[in-house]
């Protein structure tokens, strides 16, 4: 699995998020093997700003045309943002995962637990 597939610079959940650091926030999206095994995303349901989070709780939904998965916290937090494009399209979920096609953003309440979260060479040798 090469870079351009799971960008080194990121950290990653074992329900296949992505997660990237901006200042005192961080960015959600779910990584392109989620995608992938998703199919055409067709819906995508997002947690408000404002909501709170925990670490392994649900907070949203993708659905394709094949199936509904649920989206994972992958840190406790305040949700800060939310990706509003993904209302009118969706399908930027499929075509760029970590870039126009990213979930929402959280300000985590333990900004250490990033450091818990897989890098990319441990989230590639566990999807093998």
């Amino acid at each position: 699995m090469s870079d351009l597939e799971y960008p080194a610079g990121l950290r990653y959940t074992a329900e296949h998020e992505w997660v990237s650091s901006t200042g005192d926030t961080l960015r959600v999206g779910i990584t392109s093997f989620a995608q992938e095994a998703l199919g055409d995303v067709v819906y995508v349901s997002l947690p408000a700003v404002g909501d709170t989070v925990s670490a392994g709780g649900t907070c949203g939904e993708v659905e394709s045309t094949k199936s509904v998965s649920d989206l994972y916290a992958p840190v406790s937090g305040e949700i800060t943002a939310v990706n509003d494009l993904l209302d009118a399209t969706p399908e930027l979920v499929n075509s760029d995962p970590y870039g126009d096609g990213w979930m929402y953003e959280l300000r985590p309440s333990d900004p250490a637990a990033l450091d818990a979260l897989m890098d990319v060479e441990t989230y590639t040798a566990q999807l093998s």
